[in-house]
């Protein structure tokens, strides 16, 4: 059988620990059997961030600027213990942060449904899409330990006139922290959102805490309905869907209540958390896709979870693992539709879709990961749990 030719590479950005082994695997037993793979490689696994002093990273995010299309394995962000374990020179930012900043994208995180592994909400039927706002609040903080002092908050505009705002009169130590966002973000957090919920014909719930942050996330609010009503209004009414604020406890209450089907769109630090709630809810994270979306029509797909640490200590020891590979394969499969469509290759289209119905078959017909089959019940299947090599050679077998 003649391969599937590519015209346009894909950004390949390799990770770390056990998700770099199953990328590997993927890649040799899923994708270049069938695929004339072509792409471009950036290694951002920690030592090769530490080696070129993060260099790398920035230069994957451009190449994937000029590219529009990229998929990411799963990556470690640095802490003290990681520090000394790598010997590394310093404590290195998250590569996530430093590509979506660059990027200006938005995070769409959706779970993977399959017959037989039931959410722990009963009323989810359908999927629930969280999209992260991918830049600033928390994530771009600048805090720090007082003492007794007090603590001001100063803006200084282009004119040079001072603003300032006193925070906490301390009477003795505490901690203080500042945060920002811009409107040219929001703005673009608000574009892809409304695209990304027409495009997949799902009304679109927005969630802050004006109330208490009035200026702050008031802002998030006032820019998102400035633009729904300027820009998508009569695109959400001739779609049939919905566009509706309201404040995120009011938002959490109605999403649990709800059978799903909503694109959620959250701000930095909510979104972060809620993705992690909702996988969860669903059954795995490691059956949730995660693709960042950009208003100039960027794309960049990776896994929702981490590396894996606790499996990787195990392979490096020769012992075998039954890591969950499938949001890895999703991130390949959701780049190589998008390049097949942005190079009108419908046969790489075609193939990716396979590959992902290929992949939930496999696990429906009671062949899965071990993580997995505490989860699964369906009548008439037993489930069976395979190492993770296996279950990926399980799933060629339903490609060939």
């Amino acid at each position: 059988m003649d391969k599937i030719r590519m015209k346009t590479p894909l950004v390949e950005m390799d990770g770390d620990e056990m998700t770099r082994v199953l990328w590997k695997w993927i890649k040799e037993i899923l994708i270049e059997p069938f695929v004339d793979l072509k792409t471009e490689y950036y290694d951002l696994g920690l030592k090769e961030r530490d080696k070129t002093d993060d260099k790398v990273t920035v230069d994957s995010a451009n190449a994937t600027l000029k590219y529009g299309v990229a998929v990411k394995c799963a990556t470690i962000t640095p802490n003290a213990q990681r520090v000394e374990e790598y010997n590394l020179k310093k404590m290195w930012k998250s590569p996530n942060g430093t590509i979506r900043a660059i990027l200006d994208g938005t995070v769409f995180r959706a779970p993977i449904l399959v017959d037989g592994i039931t959410p722990y909400i009963p009323t989810w039927k359908k999927p629930i899409v969280i999209a992260r706002h991918a830049y600033g609040d928390i994530y771009k903080a600048v805090d720090g330990k007082t003492g007794k002092g007090t603590a001001e908050l100063s803006f200084y505009n282009e004119k040079g006139e001072k603003v300032t705002e006193t925070v906490f009169d301390f009477k003795d130590g505490g901690v203080v922290c500042a945060m920002h966002n811009t409107d040219k973000s929001i703005e673009s957090f608000a574009r892809s959102c409304f695209n990304y919920a027409l495009d997949m014909k799902l009304p679109l719930w927005f969630s802050t805490k004006d109330t208490i942050s009035k200026i702050y996330d008031g802002n998030f609010k006032k820019i998102f309905n400035e633009i729904y009503e300027k820009e998508y209004k009569e695109k959400f009414e001739k779609a049939g869907i919905e566009y509706m604020y309201t404040l995120i406890d009011d938002v959490v209450a109605r999403i649990v209540r709800s059978e799903g089907g909503i694109v959620w769109a959250c701000k930095n630090y909510d979104g972060d958390v809620m993705s992690d709630m909702v996988a969860t809810a669903y059954g795995s994270l490691a059956m949730m896709t995660s693709v960042l979306v950009s208003p100039a029509g960027i794309y960049e797909y990776e896994a929702a979870h981490g590396t894996v640490t606790r499996h990787y200590y195990k392979y490096i020891k020769g012992e075998e693992t039954s890591t969950n590979p499938v949001a890895t394969i999703f991130a390949w499969t959701g780049a190589l539709k998008k390049r097949g469509e942005l190079d009108n290759i419908p046969e790489l289209v075609s193939f990716a879709e396979r590959l992902e119905k290929a992949t939930i078959d496999t696990i429906e017909g009671g062949e899965m990961t071990g993580d997995l089959v505490a989860l699964f019940h369906k009548d008439g299947v037993s489930p069976k749990k395979l190492n993770s090599r296996e279950f990926l050679s399980a799933i060629a077998k339903r490609l060939n």
